[in-house]
């Protein structure tokens, strides 16, 4: 075992992940140890609790605890069998989902049910499938930003770090565009409209804070709001069916955590199929009480990343991906009577 030692983050290694950080320094250190460091609080950045998704800043001091030799670990790791990381169905579900790519970027459909990233109940993630999506690199590419678990749509991984920095800073400076549609219960009014209710998270239960969730702050709240943040979303009625539900675009101005969520279910329309701020299980009557339909209509999340537009980092040429619906939403669209096709490219034009 190494001793506890203290390093100082270099030039041209901030803005990034610590685990990242950590990774390229002990690569034989795996990602689960990692994690459980952070959760000890063995591993720390200025002296402060982090988690593994901390993104770190030059001249920042990170302690590490005593590791294990890396000749140690490579001689288990040999002795045990090999076998493949990311298995060949696997590999050829992640390629399937690829919408589009070049040499710097790879845009993803991404499924639902499918985690963006790793945690400690999520084994199979796009972040760990990425090894099948190499194309010749040496490396994989990387998460630049991220999707819930069960939204689908377009999601971006940059080929280099290069690009990730670029990519990641335009999303951070709001330059550029995501594009969400959603099934939501009953129909807002008006129909085109903008909602400005801030979110702050609300503890959950148990010892591990189990059911977390975002709650709505009203504008005039949030400055006696401990910890809320402001969160800024565009919506527009595309198409409706009676009273009783109505295909929304979204567009996110704010990038906060199940802001589309909170904010559709704040107004009394939420997305079919979310049981988290649905209200209930119950079937939607219009009335803004329940987020399914029943019927033929799925239970499943009805909210899709359709597309997302940026300036490309490397040959400065504006992109526009656009992603189809899952099966559900398909099957959800057809029911209803709706195409894609019926939608305008961008809704909030002239906005």
């Amino acid at each position: 075992m190494s001793r506890v030692q203290t390093l100082t983050v270099a030039p041209g290694d901030g803005d990034q992940r610590l685990d990242r950080w950590f990774k390229r320094k002990f690569p034989h250190v795996a990602q689960g140890r990692i994690e459980k460091m952070c959760r000890k609080g063995d591993l720390r950045v200025d002296g402060g609790r982090v988690k593994a998704s901390t993104r770190l800043e030059v001249g920042q001091s990170v302690r590490i605890p005593p590791l294990p030799d890396a000749e140690q670990v490579q001689a288990q790791q040999a002795a045990r069998p090999q076998q493949p990381r990311v298995s060949e169905a696997d590999a050829k579900m992640i390629q399937s989902c690829v919408l589009w790519k070049d040499d710097h970027i790879i845009a993803l459909n991404k499924p639902p049910g499918l985690a963006t990233q790793g945690g400690s109940k999520q084994s199979r993630h796009v972040d760990g499938l990425s090894e099948a999506l190499c194309f010749g690199k040496d490396e994989k590419p990387r998460l630049v930003h991220r999707l819930d678990k069960d939204t689908s749509g377009v999601l971006l991984l940059a080929r280099s770090r290069e690009v990730a920095k670029g990519l990641t800073d335009a999303i951070r400076h709001k330059e550029t565009r995501k594009i969400y549609w959603a099934l939501v219960g009953g129909v807002p009014v008006p129909y085109l409209g903008e909602i400005r209710y801030g979110l702050v998270k609300a503890p959950g239960h148990g010892p591990t804070g189990g059911g977390e969730k975002m709650v709505a702050v009203h504008p005039r709240d949030m400055d006696s709001t401990p910890g809320a943040k402001r969160a800024h979303t565009l919506y527009a009625t595309l198409y409706r069916v009676a009273s009783r539900a109505a295909w929304v675009a979204m567009e996110p101005i704010t990038g906060r955590t199940h802001q589309l969520r909170v904010h559709m279910a704040e107004i009394g329309h939420p997305i079919i199929g979310d049981g988290k701020y649905g209200g209930s299980g119950q079937e939607n009557l219009g009335d803004g009480w329940g987020a399914q339909l029943g019927g033929a209509i799925s239970k499943k999340l009805h909210l899709h990343a359709r597309s997302m537009s940026f300036v490309h980092p490397i040959t400065r040429k504006e992109i526009t991906v656009k992603a189809p619906l899952p099966e559900h939403m398909a099957h959800s669209w057809d029911t209803l009577g709706w195409e894609e096709s019926f939608a305008d490219d961008d809704p909030f034009e002239g906005l």
